[in-house]
């Protein structure tokens, strides 16, 4: 058929120019109206976080599948916020150490800013005096405080990531804020032992090629990702040995966070603007890139859904991807957030969480 008739069964006719500009009109509008309508699916609601007077420094926070709470540190309030999915009744672990140190030309303070969930456990990551805190997640509270580095040691051996590794029953830490351009005091992972959850104790430090910055683990396979900033690689230490077992490019100079389908072995990575697909089990193959706008940090996948999560702060857009089974991204929406709303969290369900440090509150997203 040619691009000036219309088939009837055996008959062609001639496209009036007026009648071939309305139908192109109109599947402009039904694409438009698709669009429209797969954002306007999803609802946000923001969540007030207590004690928050203005911006509130948020980074790190998780989803804890054994509760159905959101554990979130407000590092500027000194406390860590426990947020009910269900009811969103926010509870707080108040009472953490806080400091005032400098910024880009202010001065901010800070506290708690990471947490990760063990089991019946929640470990805190607290730059505001460098220690990591124990928690119970059942009665919420503290058990003990871990020094992982003096105080006077500043921000660059503050703790920045941690996270609980279940094969290996240990609480690896990464340290520094690569993105904000303060490298990793000895560019190293710190692992503790936590056989016994509610009591670490330190183990070794796993030397790397830069600052940590981001992180996923695959304890099925026994792997633990993250993305080294200086270098610009990606690399997979093996949990069991401590050794680096791979290292990819993934063609962008800036790495923030990660996520991971270790189902199928694919890995996540996320750059400025876009975030790419990795193929972990065929040599860190690239498969696919989804292009999500400026301003991205941690990433987040839900394997229930088969879905990707990518909040872009600059230009407060949340994009929501299905990935299929080659490993590639198939955008569902690209649902309007917030300016300055990063980072995000899958729960339980079609249920996410991004953090908005401008307005001092979390941002969660339903279906209607």
């Amino acid at each position: 058929m040619d691009h000036a008739s219309l088939s009837l069964g055996r008959k062609r006719e001639p496209i009036k120019p007026c009648l071939g500009k309305a139908i192109l009109a109109f599947w402009i509008f039904v694409a438009a109206t698709n669009s429209n309508s797969a954002e306007s699916a999803y609802e946000i609601k923001p969540i007030a976080l207590p004690g928050a007077n203005g911006s509130v420094a948020l980074d790190y926070f998780a989803y804890d599948r054994a509760s159905g709470k959101l554990w979130l540190p407000a590092s500027t309030t000194g406390s860590v916020d426990v947020i009910d999915e269900i009811t969103d009744v926010v509870s707080q672990v108040t009472g953490f150490k806080t400091s005032e140190v400098e910024l880009r030309g202010r001065k901010i303070t800070i506290g708690p800013t990471a947490v990760s969930i063990g089991p019946g456990v929640a470990y805190i990551g607290n730059r505001g005096d460098s220690t990591v805190c124990v928690i119970d997640t059942k009665t919420l509270a503290r058990d003990e405080c871990l020094q992982v580095a003096p105080v006077e040691a500043g921000r660059a051996a503050a703790p920045d990531g941690v996270v609980y590794v279940a094969a290996t029953r240990e609480l690896w830490i990464t340290t520094g804020a690569p993105p904000l351009g303060i490298a990793s005091a000895d560019k190293s992972l710190q692992v503790f032992d936590a056989s016994d959850p509610h009591h670490l104790k330190r183990k070794t430090k796993i030397a790397l090629d830069g600052s940590a910055e981001g992180y996923a683990v695959d304890n099925q396979r026994g792997l633990f990702y993250t993305n080294i900033e200086e270098a610009g690689t990606t690399v997979g230490l093996d949990v069991h040995t401590h050794q680096v077992v791979a290292k990819w490019k993934v063609g962008s100079p800036v790495l923030q966070g990660l996520a991971l389908d270790s189902t199928r072995g694919f890995l996540f990575v996320a750059c400025a603007d876009h975030v790419v697909s990795l193929d972990t089990q065929h040599g860190g193959k690239v498969i696919d890139s989804l292009q999500t706008g400026a301003g991205l940090d941690n990433i987040d996948y839900s394997p229930e859904r088969k879905t990707l999560y990518a909040a872009a702060s600059q230009v407060a857009t949340l994009s929501i991807a299905e990935v299929s089974d080659d490993g590639k991204f198939h955008l569902q929406a690209s649902v309007p957030t917030v300016k300055g709303a990063r980072s995000v969290v899958a729960a339980s369900g079609d249920i996410a969480y991004m953090i908005d440090p401008v307005g001092g509150r979390l941002l969660k997203l339903t279906h209607r």
